[in-house]
């Protein structure tokens, strides 16, 4: 799959990448030097070797030997395949994938100010539309005061068909507010007319803040009553999630994020003191959610009704955490009385009482046990058999640990079978490859080859100051001629993009250990540093000639004049030096 999406379009995406800022998000890193270090996420240690440099684009921990670019690190972070890993860089870069043999990169313009600007309009249009006082009234009924308005950019979509038009037209054409997914084209093709009209507008943000989509709840009795942004190359409803900004203070210092179904759920507790809480966006939890979630925090609590369709969402969540489970990271389950949700419970109750309810959540263990042993009679052999045979494909999706083992040591007591005969029941999970060391030993080549390599990988901008390349006709060189090659292709990489490049080449290993080599010489004077060494190069290679030169002639026999001043000069030359 790799070798389809074109080289260019790749090159693209790291471009529009800051690996610093993709790393940050999910590993607390701290500055050191001119790079971050971190612990390792991807083995255990106490003493940070993890660093990443933003001027590479490349990590590297030299506990573990792991390292790459920024699609290497989604791929072994999230478990992603490489196509999911450039698939999600692009999104959050605003490319579109390309498509078709040539495989052109299809890179709209930015449309977050767009966004940014249309948050600022449904702001204004709550304080001052004339007839915003519907929505001044919705949501005094729903008890959200002027403050927690303010912290969440709630807004009002004001009737009408083109009041955000008019009011960002001089900046924006409509075609670029359509991409932004504010305006619908007419089908008439007069024209376009706003997208959320008569609504009250919950701005959806990134982790940054940045507004990236739009949730409108409709006033009166339209259809539907909830309406999101269209999908664009910023929004991914299966991505975002709703409140994350206002809510990570709280998530990282109580270490715990309760996940409920609505914007309202969210700011209604928000507003009584319960902060550590997010929504998704009208759609099933998914893995990335859960991805994205456990980046924060170690636990995540769901917040469902009690009633069927509550435990239904409840069991789908389920699914989506267990290949996502490991040691060390806890799912539970928050199950509210029939008929109340999150915004009506802590009117009602106040927050202490509801904090007691999330104390008593159901964990993740229980749930499953439950759910599984309802369906089967235990009573029964058979129905013993059909327990086991339940949980059989489920339990194959955690990943082997402490809480796989008591899993299956539960699920051994409830159907009177022995562990082990349990666990051969259970087929081995297909694990994501542990990411792979760096070759030990010696890098192939002398120490100026190892240099010339180092300091062009590590400065690719030196390629401009190469005339003619030393010859490859010392071991090691044809990395470097390969090196040079790709960057008079593709000017403008950074080393991370380079060590992408080589992903599938033999030279892979050799390039990934030089990236972050810091041989003494090659510091204080880089381009200097890297004429001396072609200088050096070069001298040893008319060295090498000379010599081969003199070798020849001394056992050819009969010289001309010509040859036999050639040995006189050689003989001369090395006498001299």
């Amino acid at each position: 799959m790799a070798g389809k999406i074109p080289s260019p379009f790749i090159d693209a995406v790291l471009a529009r990448t800051d690996i610093v800022e993709l790393i940050g998000a999910r590993v607390p890193l701290r500055k050191a030097g001119k790079d971050y270090k971190a612990c390792c996420p991807f083995h255990e240690e106490r003493t940070p070797s993890f660093t990443v440099s933003g001027d590479k684009q490349f990590y590297h921990c030299f506990g573990c030997g792991v390292h790459g670019s920024a699609i290497g690190f989604l791929m072994n972070y999230e478990r992603l395949g490489f196509v999911e890993a450039v698939t999600e860089l692009a999104r959050r870069a605003g490319l579109e994938m390309p498509t078709g043999e040539r495989g052109d990169v299809r890179a709209g313009p930015d449309v977050r100010p767009i966004l940014a600007a249309a948050a600022a309009y449904y702001e204004e249009a709550l304080r001052h539309h004339p007839q915003a006082e519907r929505a001044h009234a919705y949501l005094k009924g729903r008890g959200v005061t002027g403050q927690v308005a303010k912290r969440f950019r709630l807004g009002y979509a004001p009737p009408g068909w083109d009041g955000l038009i008019k009011a960002l037209g001089q900046d924006y054409e409509p075609g670029l507010l359509a991409r932004a997914g504010l305006v619908i084209a007419r089908e008439s093709g007069g024209g376009h007319y706003d997208r959320f009209r008569d609504r009250v507008m919950f701005p959806i943000t990134d982790a940054q803040g940045r507004v990236i989509g739009f949730g409108g709840r409709v006033l009166g009795d339209g259809e539907p009553k909830y309406m999101n942004s269209p999908e664009t190359p910023f929004f991914h409803k299966g991505h975002e999630i709703y409140g994350l900004p206002q809510a990570l203070t709280a998530i990282t210092s109580e270490r715990r994020v309760l996940v409920v179904e609505g914007y309202m759920d969210v700011i209604a507790l928000a507003q009584f003191g319960v902060e550590n809480v997010v929504a998704t966006l009208g759609t099933a939890t998914t893995r990335e959610h859960l991805e994205r979630l456990f980046r924060y925090a170690p636990e995540i609590v769901f917040c469902f009704d009690g009633d069927r369709a509550g435990r239904e969402a409840a069991w789908r969540a389920l699914e989506q955490a267990l290949p996502v489970l490991r040691d060390g990271r806890q799912v539970s389950f928050l199950f509210l009385p029939e008929g109340e949700d999150p915004d009506t419970l802590v009117r009602a109750e106040g927050a202490a009482a509801f904090g007691a309810r999330l104390a008593r959540a159901t964990e993740l263990a229980a749930f499953f046990f439950e759910t599984l042993c309802a369906r089967a009679d235990l009573g029964r052999l058979d129905g013993r058999a059909r327990l086991v045979e339940l949980a059989k494909p489920l339990l194959s999706k955690l990943t082997r640990g402490a809480l796989y083992e008591l899993m299956i040591a539960r699920l051994a007591e409830l159907s009177a079978l022995q562990t082990p005969q349990t666990k051969h029941l259970v087929p081995a999970r297909d694990e994501a490859a542990r990411p792979a060391g760096l070759p030990r030993g010696p890098v192939r080549g002398s120490t100026l080859v190892r240099q010339a390599v180092a300091l062009l990988l590590q400065h690719p901008a030196l390629i401009d100051t190469i005339d003619e390349p030393p010859p490859a006709d010392r071991p090691g060189m044809e990395v470097f001629a390969a090196l040079v090659e790709v960057l008079r292709a593709s000017p403008g990489l950074t080393t991370g993009a380079i060590l992408e490049r080589f992903a599938d080449s033999p030279y892979q290993p050799t390039l990934a250990r030089l990236a972050m080599w810091e041989y003494p010489a090659l510091l204080p004077d880089p381009a200097g540093a890297f004429q001396d060494t072609l200088a050096a190069l070069a001298r040893k290679a008319r060295d090498r000639g000379a010599r081969e030169r003199y070798k020849y002639l001394i056992n050819k026999g009969t010289l001309t004049p010509e040859e036999q001043a050639e040995i006189v000069a050689y003989r001369r030359a090395r006498e001299d030096g």
